[in-house]
């Protein structure tokens, strides 16, 4: 066994009328910070590289998508549908994915769900630029579906090679909220600025391209990859009635509606003042906010336990998504509202690492994978009734009465954690 360095004593000398003591010693380097331990850790950095990748064209299917239809057809009324039947089939399909990953592997199931659905986005992209019948467009999306949940795998990396350390695995989870936002903001943008710079089809090749690359980088870490767990099929059919799920999964529910309809009625706001292309960059600092609270969320170690420091982030998100709806109701301000936006979505990342760290504690053993699935098609369900409630008072209303709708649904997700106080214990 390799025997440490003996410390030299330092040099004395005198300078003038000073003494100097200089020490020839090696620095030690100081402890690293929570992320980079966490980083540390085996195939950590391999499979985290290869879900960036893929997630990345998360953010960008949806965009391109309306961009090429409504480029091609003229009408954004068929380019939403058809995003909006996507929706809704992954909404169904998800948790199925899910279940098969927890049941059979990551590796298994995700590469050919990935494959599938990297067809279907070529099919709609074929579609479009033959002109095909507009049914072909909404078969050809719904395919998609079978996109595994990607954030969901990552969480499920993490909570495996972490499950002895609560504090690295908090910070884990808060780096994965922050990617999700990054990819949020990211991916529009990349999306937007291919198909207006090349050719409308540009976004959705370039997103397979990347989609599939990453998923196949992702899967090799099978040193990472959470192992089967064997469990009788009876077991498989009680997930929804987990102890202390079925609020988790109706606050979910809910914060979908606060993110769907923030995003509409942020859009029509703009519309409203002129800026129409400002939108785009006053949601991206909403997410810059809770990307930057994410990643300070992560280095430190918050007191007390997950289930009782959810009320109070969800508290603090219901209070700060009141600043929109001042700001744009006391002032008329785009500027005033991107830097209320930007405030408001430091609540979301602490709120939502929260929120899934529950759904991993609370979810059987073996399913992590469709627990949090079931998170997230809590979440899509929300967006679309978010989506569809804010894009009717901005209608009939007004924009301004739009952003109320995010802090109802905030402060529903709220009263539904306070009324579960057991649960929650």
């Amino acid at each position: 066994m390799p025997q440490p360095t003996p410390r030299r004593p330092p040099l004395y000398t005198v300078t003038a009328d000073t003494l100097v003591a200089v020490d020839f010693n090696p620095r030690t380097a100081g402890e690293p910070g929570p992320y980079r331990r966490l980083f540390t850790v085996p195939g950590t950095r391999a499979f985290t590289a290869g879900n960036l990748l893929a997630r990345l064209p998360m953010g960008m299917f949806s965009v391109s998508a309306v961009v090429m239809i409504a480029g091609t057809r003229d009408s954004y009324a068929l380019a939403g549908a058809v995003t909006a039947t996507g929706l809704a089939a992954t909404a169904v399909v998800a948790p199925w994915t899910a279940r098969l990953v927890d049941r059979y592997g990551q590796a298994r199931i995700a590469v050919p769900a990935t494959l599938l659905a990297a067809l279907g986005s070529l099919a709609l992209l074929l579609c479009v630029r033959h002109d095909a019948p507009a049914w072909t467009l909404f078969a050809s999306y719904a395919a998609t579906a079978t996109t595994p949940n990607l954030g969901g795998m990552s969480r499920a990396r993490w909570a495996h090679l972490l499950k002895t350390e609560p504090d690295a695995l908090h910070t884990a989870n808060s780096f994965e909220q922050s990617v999700d936002e990054l990819c949020f903001m990211l991916g529009p943008v990349l999306a937007a600025f291919l198909c207006m710079t090349f050719f409308p089809e540009a976004g959705t090749l370039v997103g397979v391209v990347l989609l599939v690359t990453g998923m196949l980088l992702f899967a090799a870490q099978r040193s990472t990859e959470p192992p089967v767990a064997k469990r009788s099929p009876k077991r498989a059919t009680t997930l929804f009635r987990a102890a202390g799920m079925p609020p988790l999964l109706a606050v979910c529910l809910a914060m979908g509606v606060v993110f769907g309809a923030m995003e509409v009625v942020t859009i029509a706001y703009a519309d409203a003042r002129g800026h129409p292309s400002a939108a785009g960059a006053v949601l991206g600092l909403q997410a810059a906010g809770s990307c930057a609270a994410g990643l300070l969320y992560g280095a430190v170690r918050p007191a007390g336990s997950a289930a009782s420091r959810y009320p109070w982030c969800i508290a603090a998100m219901t209070a700060l998504l009141t600043l929109p709806l001042l700001a744009t109701a006391l002032t008329g301000s785009l500027l005033v509202l991107a830097g209320a936006l930007l405030v408001a979505g430091m609540a979301t990342a602490p709120t939502m690492v929260t929120g899934m760290t529950l759904v991993q504690e609370r979810t059987p053993e073996g399913r992590v994978n469709e627990g949090m699935t079931l998170a997230v098609t809590g979440l899509l369900g929300g967006i679309a009734a978010g989506s569809a409630l804010g894009g009717w008072l901005a209608e009939h209303a007004s924009a301004t009465a739009g952003f109320g709708v995010p802090v109802t649904a905030a402060a529903v997700a709220l009263l539904i954690t306070l009324a579960r106080p057991a649960e929650d214990a």
